[in-house]
């Protein structure tokens, strides 16, 4: 099993990396399966304080937001392949993707903007 797979600790528990990594997946797997938005499947109501063009705005952001998130979640999938745990040293752990001290700046920064 590779490294940023293994569990945290021999009680079955994921690593934090592991975590991250599983939760992006599901992330991109139900943006997968989602239908699209469109017009007539958003619930858009028929009228509203809003004018126009922010109705129109708001029907093109739901229509695309399926591919967007889809693709983020592929971004943060590459990303966290890529900056890993190597722990192939013995009493070392260092990133596999940019060589620094585990976790690297790359995993903190992914660790703070995901839940």
């Amino acid at each position: 099993m590779p490294p940023f797979t293994r569990p945290a600790s021999g009680r079955g528990h994921l690593s934090e990396h592991a975590r991250l990594l599983q939760y992006v997946l599901c992330v991109r797997e139900r943006s997968a399966r989602a239908a699209p938005w469109e017009p007539g499947t958003v619930g858009v109501p028929a009228t509203g304080p809003s004018s126009a063009l922010v109705r129109i705005n708001d029907v093109a952001f739901y229509a695309n937001a399926r591919e967007e998130v889809s693709a983020l979640a592929g971004a943060c999938v590459d990303l966290l392949h890529l900056h890993a745990p190597d722990t192939g040293e013995p009493g070392a752990c260092h990133c596999r993707g940019c060589l620094l001290a585990w976790p690297c700046p790359t995993f903190a920064r992914l660790r703070r903007l995901l839940p």
